[in-house]
């Protein structure tokens, strides 16, 4: 890694108030100095533009309507992505590399309306928040039902770190309320301010004989950013917490389990795509098989957000 922050370099050794010493494990890729630049050419009934997308992943040009899948080892996927529905195709870009007044590169998410206007007669309006995450998007899209069944959520991984680390700066959307735009019907506003997020959850899944996956909730390290910072904050580290948090002061709601209906998805032993249904809390000393990861600009759901609230991170890493 070319780069590293001076936080990094004294965490590496030592603990505030602590003769301890600390690991600090980087996230493969976290630092945000390679990025896959792809062009793709939408579809004629689009306007047939060419779209720069990015993927995290070691540097290389991919030119031509070709599916991403991870490169080089990059456990990285993202809200970019290229969409083919009956022979109609779009892309969306809301995560690009950006650099850091410092020096370096970092990923920006932020949440935009994109417009596609078909024929040349009918504007479509869609609200798009950027977003990245461990796992994989199987591209191309061929529908906008149930965007989490087209992502792979998650990593394997068995460590029991106590903390994410990395550097952060937030941008709060402006409006004191939540826009809905789906390019179906009218634009809405729905009441409530949009947030950032970064979370971790460490899960302990398991696959019955007819391919269904359940998981315990083993870790939880969950934050949300409301107010805009006055520039980068390095260094920023979210606690993870092990076993059931419930009755915990710091609890808040939105780190409890993943509601069924929105459970995020994998790939079970089958090949096939399948929701991960969190049935509990894990003891704190229960296995851990899986790690998520995820930054976005916004914590709703699909179309639903913040118009320009951004989220720039950099440097993300575990810390034991």
């Amino acid at each position: 890694m070319r780069k590293i922050t001076f936080w990094m370099a004294v965490c590496g050794l030592f603990t505030v108030g602590s003769t301890y010493a600390q690991r600090v494990e980087s996230l493969a890729f976290a630092d945000f100095e390679h990025w896959v630049t792809r062009e793709i050419k939408e579809s004629s009934l689009l306007g047939g533009k060419t779209k720069t997308v990015y993927a995290i992943a070691p540097t290389q040009h991919i030119k031509g309507n070709k599916a991403y899948k991870n490169m080089g080892g990059s456990p990285w996927a993202s809200s970019n992505v290229m969409a083919n529905v009956m022979g109609v195709v779009k892309a969306s870009n809301t995560v690009r590399p950006e650099k850091r007044e410092g020096g370096g590169t970092c990923a920006c998410m932020e949440t935009v309306i994109e417009d596609c206007c078909v024929l040349g007669m009918m504007n479509m309006h869609v609200l798009v928040s950027g977003s990245i995450f461990l796992g994989k998007v199987n591209e191309p899209i061929r529908s906008t039902k149930n965007p989490y069944s087209k992502m792979e959520m998650g990593v394997p991984f068995t460590k029991r770190p106590t903390r994410l680390i990395f550097d952060y700066k937030y941008k709060a959307s402006p409006d004191n309320f939540r826009t809905q735009s789906t390019g179906f019907s009218s634009r809405k506003q729905l009441p409530g301010r949009d947030n950032g997020e970064v979370y971790i959850l460490l899960q302990h899944r398991w696959e019955d004989a007819d391919g269904n996956v359940y998981a315990h909730r083993v870790g939880t390290g969950r934050e949300r950013y409301g107010k805009s910072t006055s520039g980068w904050v390095n260094g920023h580290s979210i606690p993870i917490h092990y076993g059931d948090i419930t009755d915990k002061p710091f609890y808040k709601s939105y780190m409890g389990l993943i509601p069924k209906e929105s459970s995020y998805y994998c790939r079970n032993s089958k090949g096939k795509m399948v929701p991960v249904i969190e049935v509990g809390w894990g003891k704190p000393d229960e296995p851990v098989t899986h790690m998520l990861v995820m930054a976005s600009a916004t914590c709703g759901t699909a179309y639903v957000g913040g118009l320009g609230s951004t989220l720039w991170i950099d440097n993300i890493a575990l810390g034991y």
